[in-house]
């Protein structure tokens, strides 16, 4: 659980994510058409992905992913992602932590 805090905090906006996924596409494809650059580990493809995954379970990502983390605060997955977007807080949310400038 520290190291996926740690990871969480690293970067304005982080995405915990499986390559295979199409929901996490969606999100990261999102966020970087805003022109959002987020910290990505493809969990799938990381040494310690599995044990990582099962912290993010722990934290309450259910399914594990994608699950973002915007400030180091844990966001959530697709659907609450879509949700901020959709009433327009998301992208007050990424210029507030710095990850926007626009």
């Amino acid at each position: 659980m520290e190291a996926v805090t740690k990871m969480a905090s690293e970067r304005p906006v982080v995405i915990f994510s499986k390559s295979s996924c199409c929901m996490s596409h969606s999100i990261k494809t999102l966020l970087c058409d805003f022109g959002v650059n987020p910290a990505v580990y493809e969990l799938d493809e990381m040494q310690r992905g599995r044990e990582i995954e099962q912290a993010l379970s722990r934290l309450g990502c259910n399914p594990s992913v994608p699950a973002v983390f915007i400030g180091g605060e844990f966001v959530g997955g697709a659907n609450e992602v879509m949700s901020l977007h959709l009433n327009r807080s998301l992208i007050p949310m990424l210029k507030r932590v710095g990850a926007l400038w626009v």
